[in-house]
């Protein structure tokens, strides 16, 4: 997942205006209503479902996710957090990096059907992380993945099992989504990156 905020707008692909909105509020309230049907239809009502969102905006999203199944099951799903800056493979190239809260509900997730919520689906190191700290924790019954953006370039053989939007990028472009939890706004931008290392997740 592409964390980086900043853009070359004067890059020759980039737009005049630089990064372009793919994805807006009511895009993004649709997504997620979908995604929540999905997840009712392939788990056969939601029983056992609990949610954990990546940190820090796979956590919003998750919260959100838990409430649009609430509407639909008319019961209280689980949501949690699940920080994996301690197992990603990039600690040693990168400043050290702040740690994020792990949150797990208060039945565990033992037996239980665990979905990782994620913004950006990109390398998949993120998701082999987070399946590391995952193990750390409980054994769940089955681990699934829901992401709003998967936007290729797939490092690790990982596949989303709930994706918001397919979106095609090239390397030299980047997905950044807004949230306004943390922005302000609902959006996903696509512009193009600066000549800095890319954080590929």
């Amino acid at each position: 997942m592409d964390k980086h905020s900043q853009y070359d707008r004067h890059h020759p692909d980039a737009s005049a205006s630089g990064p372009r909105p793919v994805l807006e509020g009511p895009d993004i309230a649709r997504v997620l209503t979908r995604i929540a049907h999905e997840i009712v239809e392939r788990a056969k009502g939601a029983d056992d479902v609990v949610l954990l969102g990546i940190p820090t905006r796979g956590v919003h999203l998750a919260r959100r996710l838990a409430a649009k199944l609430e509407e639909i099951t008319e019961r209280k799903v689980p949501v949690g957090s699940l920080d994996i800056t301690m197992y990603r493979d990039d600690l040693r190239m990168h400043p050290p990096r702040a740690l994020a809260r792990t949150e797990i509900p208060g039945d565990g997730i033992d037996g239980r059907l665990v979905v990782l919520v994620d913004d950006v689906l990109f390398s998949g190191r993120t998701i082999r992380a987070a399946l590391d700290a995952l193990n750390d924790i409980g054994r769940p019954r089955a681990v699934q993945l829901a992401v709003l953006v998967d936007r290729g370039h797939r490092e690790l053989p990982i596949r989303a099992d709930y994706v918001g939007k397919n979106l095609p990028t090239s390397l030299r472009e980047t997905v950044k989504v807004q949230l306004a939890e943390e922005d302000g706004r609902d959006t996903v931008l696509l512009g193009v990156k600066q000549d800095a290392p890319d954080d590929q997740r």
